[in-house]
């Protein structure tokens, strides 16, 4: 009979085990169960206060100063101007790029870095809030101040912007000269900002008809120059010239001198996450202290979709990703009837929305978890609230694009089960318009390297599923034509024509996943 062995003892650890193990590193969350050792522990801490500096440059400073309680559903009525900007001419340059392979993936991180850091020194030194990167596209928020100067200062922000891009004009390549332009939105006006979802995954989202009009400047405006909304124009005071493009919107003339104009507005440098230095170095109050920053880490972490999560705690040593050319599937989904819906609800009404978005989301969320796939975000569209999901970008699969057609008929199911909400006794319909296409684009970790940065996903077929949504009839799923031959044995597909798609030099063939 073999001898019974002792009881193992009980691992320091034990208490906040289940807290701790998403946040470390396989292999140092392995050894210091192992070995949980001073040593061991306070690789641990160090790692930790890595983290929270990564996920605090991850989120608006809004967030970041301010993070609900996972899964704690909140919202606020804010004032201020919002600004949409989005470049044009990015595509041909990464495709450019990617025949080089993953040199050309660096050298385009490099430049996408060395745009996005100006980008974010604009916005710095304007006085706004960069809310997220969307694509190559960025979402700044200006909250209301004295005299309407919010709105000036996201002009001033804007043709900042525009004089920048000069610097990426005439860029080299080995595969030619490649420039970059822009295009800037500007519309002022009430939002609601709200934090929604569960203590897994929460998100944070503006809503109301101000955010749609933003886009909407941005879409009708002019490269090279910033469009504003009339409302906006209104708040200016005449400090600006402006040219009448259409009956909504108007440009801005930059005949403005380099002193005019200035380099800044004003200054609020953005505020490092705040750190515990440590006194006690013994095994309690290691624990303690670890115990401490997961919980000012929990809070910020529940925003990063899981993959993504888990990309930045195991390359947090690093400190960087690395960039790749993935061909992911993407699925662009436009929920119309709830966010727009807040503009005209009562208060006790707008809770009642914001708790069914929030259910909505979540609902949605777990069928994109459930299929392996990433839902990146909720953006917006110049009509209701865009989800950006995509399959095989962080690793593919040879059923990415069936399992991606499955999340787009679960999530069309979960849409239309959504109870109509009642606003001023009229029921609101809730709809959902979807599109889906495929293709390499760029992967990689864009922003400022030490700073506000976002991992994301950029190129022609993200910009595509999107158009394709955007043509899309209420509950209807639209597809490029290769997501449906790639799909097609396994689901009915109709053909509905070519169409042009903005962006596009011919149409192309379309199709209906029914």
């Amino acid at each position: 009979m073999l001898p019974r062995s002792a009881p193992p003892s009980k691992s320091p650890l034990s208490d906040i085990e289940l807290r701790l193990r998403y946040l470390l590193p396989a292999s140092l969350y392995a050894s210091v169960w192992v070995d949980p050792s001073p040593d061991s522990l306070m690789q641990v801490f160090q790692h930790l206060r890595t983290m929270q500096h990564i996920l605090h440059d991850y989120t608006p400073h809004q967030l970041s100063d301010d993070p609900p309680r996972p899964g704690q559903i909140r919202y606020s009525w804010q004032e201020g101007t919002l600004l949409f900007n989005d470049l044009a001419g990015f595509t041909p340059l990464m495709e450019a790029s990617a025949a080089s392979g993953r040199q050309g993936a660096v050298e385009l991180l490099k430049l996408l870095n060395r745009y996005f850091s100006e980008m974010i020194e604009i916005v710095s030194k304007s006085g706004g809030d960069l809310l997220e990167f969307t694509g190559d596209a960025i979402l700044v928020q200006f909250l209301a101040s004295k005299q309407n100067g919010d709105t000036a200062q996201a002009v001033r922000a804007g043709l900042r912007m525009q004089r920048a891009m000069a610097h990426f004009q005439d860029i080299k390549t080995p595969q030619g000269s490649f420039s970059l332009d822009m295009r800037v939105g500007i519309h002022a006006g009430r939002f609601l900002a709200a934090d929604i979802g569960t203590p897994e995954r929460m998100v944070h989202v503006l809503l109301g008809q101000a955010v749609q009009r933003a886009k909407r400047a941005e879409s009708n405006g002019r490269v090279g120059r910033v469009c504003i909304t009339l409302a906006a124009g209104d708040r200016l005071q005449s400090q600006f010239q402006l040219e009448p493009i259409d009956v909504n919107h108007q440009l801005v003339i930059d005949n403005l001198g380099t002193a005019g104009l200035g380099e800044y507005d004003i200054t609020v440098p953005r505020r490092r996450s705040a750190t515990s230095v440590l006194f006690d170095r013994s095994v309690p109050g290691l624990l303690d202290q670890i115990g401490g920053a997961i919980t000012r880490i929990e809070p910020l972490a529940c925003f990063m979709p899981a993959p993504i999560l888990n990309l930045l705690v195991e390359s947090a040593a690093q400190r960087q990703l690395e960039p790749d050319f993935p061909v992911p599937t993407i699925v662009f989904i436009n929920l119309v009837g709830l966010p727009e819906s807040v503009d005209v609800a009562t208060a006790s009404e707008v809770e009642g929305l914001v708790a069914r978005f929030s259910q909505t989301f979540a609902l949605i969320h777990a069928v994109v978890r459930s299929q392996g796939g990433i839902l990146q975000k909720v953006t917006y569209h110049s009509l209701g609230s865009d989800m950006l999901l995509y399959f095989g970008a962080l690793g593919s699969h040879p059923t990415d694009r069936v399992r991606a057609a499955e999340t787009a008929l679960a999530i069309r199911k979960i849409v239309a089960q959504v109870p109509a909400p009642i606003i001023g006794g009229q029921e609101i319909g809730v709809s959902c318009r979807i599109g889906m296409a495929q293709g390499a684009v760029f992967a990689g970790e864009i922003g400022e390297p030490r700073g506000r940065r976002e991992f994301n996903i950029l190129g022609d077929p993200v910009n595509t599923a999107a158009r394709l949504m955007s043509h899309a009839a209420p509950n209807q799923i639209l597809l490029s034509e290769d997501v449906q031959q790639a799909i097609a044995p396994h689901f009915q597909c109709r053909a509905i024509g070519d169409l042009t798609l903005k962006g596009k030099a011919a149409p192309m063939a379309v199709f209906e996943l029914v």
